[in-house]
């Protein structure tokens, strides 16, 4: 048995502009903590952990309930903010017209991803959250994506630790020689040229699992 192989996407600049929503979760963790965060700083560093951030502003022994009081304030000051990057919504669809499936691969957890995409009308097949560079590649060998779209370095490690090409695009913090150099297979401005870029890709089939 087989089914139809996927298309791989990041979330966070890759698919969506979240940075207006970020930073005003960020200020808002700040004006609820005291603690000066640089949401400028962040927003300009997407990808890596949360965890990661937020340990350029708090001592390790609050990192973790700074998580859980960040994600409580996500849904209520990120998701609306949030809007699709150019192409992004046609590219999904024209994955569908391939008769390909989506999925969603993040360093966000799944519950906030799903967020996302819900208030932006984005349809996904599967979703996976908690995931960053190599560890994101059990992910896509799981869901069986024959290639990987992604704006960090990160995510070109994925995709060569899954054995697919990764496709960078240049709308997040890594240039396109960044990227190039991660081992990106190709690299685009943004997702209106995705379409022209996967019409030289096999994607194939994957295994059901």
């Amino acid at each position: 048995m087989s089914r139809p192989a996927a298309v791989g996407f990041d979330l966070d600049m890759t698919l969506v502009d979240s940075r207006p929503g970020i930073h005003a979760a960020f200020r808002e963790l700040t004006a609820r903590t005291g603690v000066h965060v640089d949401a400028d700083a962040a927003v300009n560093r997407l990808g890596p952990p949360l965890r990661t951030e937020l340990a350029y502003w708090f001592p390790p022994e609050q990192i973790e309930d700074m998580v859980v009081a960040y994600r409580s304030l996500y849904p209520d000051f990120a998701i609306t903010p949030s809007r699709p990057l150019p192409g992004a919504v046609e590219a999904i669809a024209h994955v569908r017209s391939l008769g390909l499936r989506v999925v969603v691969v993040s360093s966000k957890i799944e519950r906030l991803v799903r967020l996302h995409l819900d208030h932006l009308g984005m349809a996904v097949d599967e979703v996976a959250g908690d995931l960053f560079a190599a560890g994101k590649s059990a992910a896509l060998t799981a869901f069986g994506v024959g290639v990987y779209v992604g704006d960090h370095v990160a995510d070109m490690v994925a995709a060569q630790g899954a054995g697919v090409p990764g496709i960078g695009v240049t709308t997040g913090p890594c240039s396109a020689a960044e990227l190039t150099d991660a081992g990106a297979s190709a690299v685009v401005q943004n997702l209106t040229e995705l379409p022209g870029v996967l019409g030289g890709i096999a994607v194939g089939e994957a295994p059901r699992r």
